[in-house]
């Protein structure tokens, strides 16, 4: 049996949670030591009263791994054996990345708290980064055959996972809505869930996470999308001057699969900007509710260094 799963966060729309044929959710519960998503609570019930299966996601900061551990297990107790737990282990807003032990240390203090083994979402080229948790933690791998799939039919693949002989979960595409699937049946998924030594059915529970304290900031025109990537809304042109051209992707990433190479004087209209990677990124609509991104030049510490090309408006 497959379970179609999709994955939220503070900016996604409740029709992600209630969209037709959806057979589990995870939502996104805490990132670093200092965040909590305020809508947790909103999105567990809304998922709960349909009859989804349940799960809730730690995004690395890349501080102490074991305090981020702490943080997410102290915000979520009551969800604990309710929903798998998973850690998001990505470049973005992670100080630790590259380091091929944080996952382990993260994963050991979840397990030695909760008798729970976190899934670990990671997209396939950064594997190598988490191998050394795959005897004990299932394997959630993002790999997009397009970033707007908008399909549960899925797309053709072969990618090696290894070290895992087989994955748990595969995300296939990104963009506004992430949709995975799960190689689980639904017993399979609440056994996942409730870790070691677990009783066979769990008394039903209302589950509270702690709410951040500090005072949410008023909306802006901006957005985080569910990698974690923060997005600002600005409609214009870019022309290209660099005389290679320039790689239009179906994602902000340069692992993401190319639409086209743009020549050199291609003129593109874009409606976002993000910096993401070492690049920044602009958004081009291409109807039908894609999009192409296209990097414009370097970036460092959220500063751009370098320009491929001329924005105008």
């Amino acid at each position: 049996m497959v379970l179609k799963c999709v994955d939220v966060y503070s900016g996604s729309a409740d029709s992600i949670i209630t969209g037709q044929d959806t057979d589990a959710v995870i939502i996104k519960a805490t990132q670093g030591t200092g965040y909590v998503n305020p809508k947790c609570n909103h999105q567990t019930d809304l998922a709960r009263n349909l009859g989804r299966q349940l799960g809730w996601y730690h995004y690395a900061g890349g501080g102490n791994p074991e305090a981020e551990a702490d943080y997410f297990i102290n915000n979520i107790s009551n969800y604990v054996k309710h929903g798998v737990l998973a850690l998001d282990w990505e470049s973005y807003q992670n100080s630790a990345w590259g380091d091929r032990n944080w996952c382990r240390r993260f994963v050991n203090r979840v397990h030695e708290r909760t008798g729970v083994w976190c899934l670990i979402y990671v997209q396939q080229s950064a594997l190598a980064q988490v191998a050394n948790i795959a005897n004990d933690c299932g394997l959630w791998c993002a790999w997009y055959a397009s970033m707007n799939w908008n399909s549960w039919t899925l797309p053709n693949a072969n990618f090696s996972v290894a070290p895992w002989p087989v994955m748990t979960g595969w995300q296939f595409t990104g963009g506004d809505m992430d949709w995975s699937v799960f190689y689980l049946t639904r017993e399979g998924w609440n056994r996942l869930a409730r870790g070691d030594n677990a009783p066979a059915d769990p008394q039903p529970v209302n589950p509270q996470p702690v709410r951040p304290t500090a005072p949410q900031p008023a909306p802006t025109k901006s957005w985080v999308d569910a990698q974690g990537v923060t997005w600002y809304r600005e409609d214009g042109t870019f022309t290209i001057t660099v005389p290679e051209g320039i790689i239009l992707r179906w994602g902000a990433s340069v692992e993401s699969t190319e639409i086209a190479v743009l020549p050199e004087g291609s003129v593109v209209k874009y409606d976002a900007f993000c910096h993401s990677g070492g690049y920044v990124w602009i958004r081009q609509p291409r109807g039908d509710g894609q999009y192409g991104y296209l990097p414009t030049g370097e970036s460092r510490d959220g500063r751009r260094i370098s320009y491929w090309g001329r924005f105008s408006k």
